[in-house]
């Protein structure tokens, strides 16, 4: 897994106060019932953002990292991705991700997300942003072809083979934030954003060169440099696309 339940979200330059959050329970077309966290700046923007897990799904970095996310301006919503093979529940470090991944679809993660999205919406949201981490890097990459109508959606060291099937079909801005140090070859991943950029999509893309995979964490202190970068990138990405 991409976050154990040591690691902490990092704050954002300069948080502002963070306004209604906590759990919500929602549902998708075909009566799914998923878990999501949800976090509001005490003074809504209009901005928010759909978070993508890591590979054990909704826990306690993701929900912390909505409320970062609330700090920065932002309505966040982090949701679940197992409601259909593991039912609601929290998701500790004894969960057993791993088989419930191999039985992931990812129509069903996208049919989700837009469910998400569609929640954001109702709450006054009117520029809405993906972000994601590890595998969720990549499933919000994917949410760039679901047609949710979004600003741009950005991915913490994902992995392109988990998008190449459509990735000629991406429309929205892509941000792509790559660890030089992780395990996905930075050569592959620039292989995957000249590929997008080929069918017309915009892509900014970032690398760490120091960086191992999980950077964006403040118990790794070592990186700090590159996380305040991070959000610096992120934030100015979300500027330029709403403005």
């Amino acid at each position: 897994m991409c976050y154990g339940d040591e690691a902490r979200p990092p704050q954002p330059p300069n948080p502002g106060p963070v306004g209604a959050h906590g759990p919500v329970v929602l549902s998708s077309p075909d009566g799914t019932e998923f878990d999501g966290y949800f976090a509001h700046p005490e003074s809504p923007t209009g901005r928010g953002i759909v978070i993508f897990p890591d590979v054990r799904g909704l826990h306690v970095f993701y929900k912390e990292l909505a409320e970062s996310f609330a700090a920065a301006g932002l309505s966040a919503l982090a949701f679940d991705y197992f409601g259909r093979t593991a039912g609601r529940g929290e998701r500790g470090e004894d969960f057993a991700y791993r088989e419930h991944v191999d039985a992931l679809a990812f129509s069903d993660v996208r049919l989700d997300a837009s469910t998400a999205s569609s929640w954001l919406r109702a709450q006054g949201v009117g520029s809405l942003f993906t972000v994601g981490f590890c595998f969720g890097g990549a499933m919000s990459w994917r949410q760039a072809a679901a047609s949710d109508d979004l600003r741009g959606s950005i991915g913490f060291y994902g992995v392109p083979s988990r998008v190449t099937d459509v990735a000629d079909e991406i429309t929205s801005p892509l941000q792509i934030l790559a660890a030089g140090q992780d395990f996905t070859p930075v050569a592959e991943v620039e292989q995957f954003a000249d590929r997008v950029r080929a069918h017309g999509a915009e892509v900014r893309m970032t690398v760490y060169p120091n960086a191992g995979h999980s950077f964006f964490d403040r118990s790794f202190g070592q990186h700090q440099a590159d996380v305040e970068d991070a959000w610096r990138q992120m934030l100015a990405f979300i500027a330029e696309k709403t403005s």
